[in-house]
């Protein structure tokens, strides 16, 4: 058997001086602004294990376990707290996101068909309708008496939603809307409810009236009779099983020529007279398009919110086991616990310096949703910033989950795969949340295109110096800002004499300027080199952009690793506890550190790191950090509060501890008799 490179000379001994960290406030702080909601939720999954996933049902099981599922949540009121109050809701929109985050703790099938249910179907007819509609329609949507497809996806057409081929021509003799996918490809396509259990949907198409084609607007279309059979006009296949989440009967619907009444047409940002006028109080039809798919950004709030819950509990169960698996002989008779090995410490403590991260941005992401969709602070400002901040922290959020959810069940070896510790699952089921709700690539270019239109708009007039002088800026305290850029004084160009050791790039204010120096002057030459991109023809202008794509996402990514940052930062210094500050401290250091690292290459080429410091920075994060850092690594995810119930997983339930207390005991006891059998080596017979 082969033997592990890194394996330590002494068993690990953590110094005397470690300090503290209050785990009750930590895990209470973690929680965010809405702690009760999500502690509900918690509740509810850790009393009710119809709640919980079962592994080994079949697809059809699976489906129909889920839709009871929805059916308990209802029963609770857990899916009412969005809905405005005059239809039975609460209107509290930060906590009906932090509860149904939650529920990927459960089952991300049942978490994903819930917001299929209410955050998709329900939130069109609410965000996208009138008053009207929500007294007509919401009350049988939130009690589950009619469960909806939410019907934007086409077969051709992802992302793209300004090209959907689906259209809704407007009848004056008849009053209706005529609903048709004219070619295959048309199709809608991988909806949730819509192989078996939806009974209407909210269809995306292309509003004609009077020979006008007015853009994308949604329309709330009957789909099925009381019986399940589709209605005239109306069909639809089965998605089959998928690679996750196969509790959802997601599916393909089409339509041929299918008449609906004009009221369906939900009009808060367009409406059609009966006699086909068509008016909207949004003049631009690019802005109003824009806005109408803005008020469904709650679905890309929630993608991150929910990865990054998953990513907790991955760490919960690999960091759990990695203290309680021993493997392979240290320097003395006892085999050595997997967490201190510096490997180990390697692959799994930057993640969770990661989770952190990604967990304190998105409790700050969450207020400003709660802040657009309260009202409190709705410009079209407010809402921009929420977008831009969204298609920014989902990439990473969803992306970061997969990897950790990997590396968690590779460092769990062969129990990792096994479904009853879940990690195996998690990272099939949440596959798909990198395309959910936007592909990431698509997402980050639209962050992209709104840092450098900031840039544009801030040195339209500027000379050269000011550009030079221009770095990343932040939003109040909150760090989170519509283009995310800070400001300070010093020129980027004089950093590389001003950091000359370790010591000053580990400073929170050094590893600020190292990150903002990057998003600036990557925006910087972005900008530069597409400049002549407004002199140039269609043609030649998209071939210029096109050539510039991959840096443009990179850019928009170490926006969102700033963002994330910086809200780890304003997190710190809001702590004041001595112990746990400095452990967070530590943490954010090696999140801060580990992004300068990984992109150390960017770092030297543009000469704001000599290679000696650059190794300064691994060796830093090697010899110090993670020594320092091993010593909380159970409190630290310990405070995601994650109880057996949540967690479900055998290996982080206390099994292997006893397994390995016993495996040493028997040992132990073997010596003390005097029947241990000699090692070879050490009685001296030859083979």
């Amino acid at each position: 058997m082969s033997t592990l490179s890194d394996q330590p000379t002494v068993p690990y001994d953590p110094p005397a001086d470690v300090p503290s960290v209050d785990v009750d406030w930590l895990g209470r702080y973690l929680l965010g602004q809405w702690a009760d909601e999500r502690l509900a939720t918690r509740d509810a999954i850790r009393n009710n294990p119809q709640l919980h996933r079962v592994d080994g049902l079949g697809m059809d099981e699976h489906r129909e376990r889920v839709l009871h599922q929805l059916g308990i949540l209802v029963e609770e009121g857990a899916v009412h707290r969005a809905f405005p109050k005059y239809v039975g809701g609460s209107e509290n929109h930060g906590g009906n996101i932090a509860s149904f985050e939650e529920l990927v703790l459960a089952d991300p099938s049942l978490q994903i068909k819930s917001g299929v249910q209410w955050g998709l179907f329900g939130s069109a007819v609410m965000h996208l309708g009138t008053e009207e509609h929500h007294r007509r329609l919401l009350p049988a949507i939130m009690s589950l008496e009619v469960p909806g497809a939410f019907a934007m996806t086409e077969t051709g057409h992802g992302s793209d939603v300004s090209s959907i081929g689906t259209t809704a021509t407007y009848d004056p003799e008849t009053e209706e809307f005529v609903v048709h996918t004219p070619f295959r490809a048309a199709w809608k396509d991988y909806l949730g409810n819509a192989a078996l259990h939806g009974k209407a949907a909210t269809v995306f198409a292309q509003l004609i009236t009077g020979g006008v084609n007015h853009g994308v607007h949604c329309f709330y279309v009957p789909l099925r009779d009381d019986e399940g059979h589709f209605l005239p006009g109306i069909g639809g296949e089965d998605d089959g099983l998928k690679g996750g989440l196969n509790g959802i009967d997601n599916g393909r619907l089409h339509f041929d020529h299918v008449r609906i009444p004009r009221t369906n047409l939900l009009n808060r940002y367009g409406d059609v007279a009966p006699d086909g006028t068509y008016s909207s109080p949004i003049e631009s039809p690019g802005r109003r398009f824009f806005t109408m798919l803005g008020t469904l950004v709650q679905g890309r709030v929630s993608l991150d919110g929910s990865a990054t819950l998953a990513a907790k509990l991955a760490l919960h169960v690999a960091i759990t086991y990695a203290t309680q698996r021993r493997q392979f002989p240290g320097a003395g008779s006892e085999e050595v616990v997997l967490l201190d090995y510096q490997r180990h410490q390697r692959r799994l403590l930057p993640r969770l310096a990661q989770t952190y991260a990604m967990s304190f941005a998105h409790e700050d992401f969450l207020e400003v949703f709660d802040g657009v969709f309260s009202g409190r602070k709705a410009s079209d400002d407010d809402r921009q910033d929420l977008e831009t901040i969204a298609a920014a922290l989902k990439p990473l959020s969803t992306w970061a989950a997969l990897d950790i959810l990997q590396e968690a069940r590779e460092a769990c070896g062969g129990a990792g795969f096994l479904a009853q510790n879940r990690v195996a699952q998690l990272r099939a089921d949440l596959d798909i949340y990198v395309t959910f709700e936007g592909d990431n690539n698509v997402l980050l270019q639209l962050v992209a295109k709104r840092l450098l239109g900031d840039y544009a708009k801030r040195f339209k007039k500027a000379d050269a110096a000011t550009m030079a002088r221009y770095v990343a800026g932040q939003f109040g305290s909150s760090a989170l800002d519509r283009s995310g850029l800070r400001q300070v004084g010093q020129r980027v160009a004089d950093f590389g004499s001003t950091a000359r050791s370790v010591g000053q790039v580990r400073d929170a204010a050094a590893q600020r300027q190292l990150l903002t120096d990057r998003v600036e002057t990557m925006v910087a030459e972005l900008a530069g080199r597409l400049r002549a991109a407004s002199k140039l023809d269609p043609v030649a202008g998209q071939k210029l952009f096109n050539e510039n794509q991959n840096e443009l996402l990179e850019a928009a990514r170490a926006h969102g690793e700033l963002l994330q940052w910086e809200s780890f930062t304003a997190a710190v210094d809001r702590v004041e506890h001595p112990g746990t500050k400095q452990v967070l401290t530590w943490l954010r250091d090696l999140f801060g550190l580990g992004l300068i690292e990984r992109n150390a290459a960017w770092y030297l080429i543009h000469g704001r790191l000599s290679g000696q410091r650059a190794q300064a920075i691994t060796d830093y994060i090697d010899d110090r950090l993670l020594p320092r850092l091993r010593p909380h690594a159970l409190d630290l995810v310990a405070a995601f509060r994650l109880e057996p119930e949540h967690v479900r997983a055998e290996i982080a339930s206390g099994a292997e501890q006893q397994r390995q207390d016993e495996a040493r005991a028997y040992y132990a006891e073997l010596e003390a008799s005097g029947l241990a059998p000699v090692p070879e080596k050490k009685s001296g017979a030859q083979r």
